[in-house]
């Protein structure tokens, strides 16, 4: 049996790198280096590894060394990592695993983290890298409650919401009196944006000029939609094209003041038709927690019951950790 060879990843092996991400099972934007790159260099200690067998690229991994270097993190910097893979078997998945284990041994580290995307990210459904995990005893960090819009067998955007929804949105686009469009005014979206954070006592993940590297780096794979009222933007959505299969919408803000207008069920009406129309199968609508809760696995309930609204689904978003 040949072995598998892990070698460091390095600039040259960018291209390598992005195409089998772009090709892979369960890749997403947030593996790619061109998604890494929106952070300042020397933000974070990145330390990302390729995984070859019989010369073929098998797996890449993106993540960090934190704590003097002696805990790996996957992802670093981004929402989902972990191993990226093919559409693979059993038995790779295991050598996978064995060998990345084996090479974190040989380098003394103490702890490994990793945060694959949810199943609904994969392009054919497979958790064999999750199973040879837990054989190997990795065990779960935590567990986020995670929602998804499911729309493969829609026919109906607005006839898979509930009644509440329905009204909502026929009423808003009957009325008129507020209008959507995807915009590059990304300076009105981040006012918003601080707002809204600032209500739960939290910042947002991305400065002004994150978002606005983000959008140069990846052009394609970013979309920002605000939400106009007499020409006053009020709310607004940024949205991931995080692979051929998943929109994740990342925030969707408002301005408080202009509640009672609905705005939100306006922005999840457009992003469902929109990703129903460009043949997304799933709209990814984050995950659902009461951050201000001691126990960070709190379910959000007010949250949660607004995204059922819209016949969302729970999906786990889970952290797999193994302790040497």
């Amino acid at each position: 049996m040949s072995t598998i060879v892990i070698s460091e990843y390095t600039e040259k092996d960018r291209a390598e790198w992005d195409t089998f991400v772009l090709n892979s099972n369960n890749g997403t934007i947030f593996q790619l280096q061109d998604f890494l790159d929106y952070h300042p260099k020397g933000k974070f200690n990145f330390y990302h590894l390729m995984f070859h067998k019989d010369n073929e690229l098998v797996a890449v991994l993106p993540g960090g060394l934190t704590s003097n270097e002696s805990v790996f993190w996957s992802p670093v910097g981004a929402s989902y990592g972990s191993f990226v893979t093919n559409d693979i078997h059993f038995n790779l998945a295991l050598d996978i695993v064995d060998s990345f284990m084996e090479f974190c041994r040989k380098k003394n580290l103490s702890d490994v983290y990793l945060i694959p995307p949810p199943i609904v990210y994969s392009q054919k459904i497979s958790q064999h890298i999750e199973y040879a995990m837990l054989y190997r005893k990795f065990d779960f960090e935590l567990h986020y409650i995670s929602h998804a819009i499911d729309l493969r067998a829609s026919t109906d955007i607005l006839a898979d919401c509930d009644k509440t929804s329905r009204k909502t949105i026929h009423k808003i686009l009957r009325e008129k009196k507020l209008s959507i469009r995807e915009s590059d005014d990304f300076v009105n979206f981040n006012k918003i944006l601080i707002e809204n954070k600032a209500r739960h006592n939290v910042k947002p993940t991305h400065t002004l000029e994150d978002m606005l590297r983000l959008k140069e780096l990846l052009p394609e794979k970013i979309k920002l939609q605000m939400v106009y009222y007499e020409e006053k933007p009020i709310a607004g959505s940024l949205l991931f094209i995080c692979n051929s299969k998943v929109v994740l919408c990342f925030y969707n803000m408002l301005l408080y003041e202009y509640e009672h207008l609905k705005p939100i069920y306006l922005i999840m009406y457009e992003t469902m038709r929109w990703a129903k129309e460009n043949g997304f199968d799933w709209v990814d609508i984050g995950v659902s927690q009461d951050t201000s809760a001691e126990d960070p696995m709190t379910p959000q309930l007010g949250l949660i019951a607004f995204k059922e609204r819209f016949n969302a689904r729970g999906i786990l978003r889970s952290t797999y950790h193994y302790k040497f």
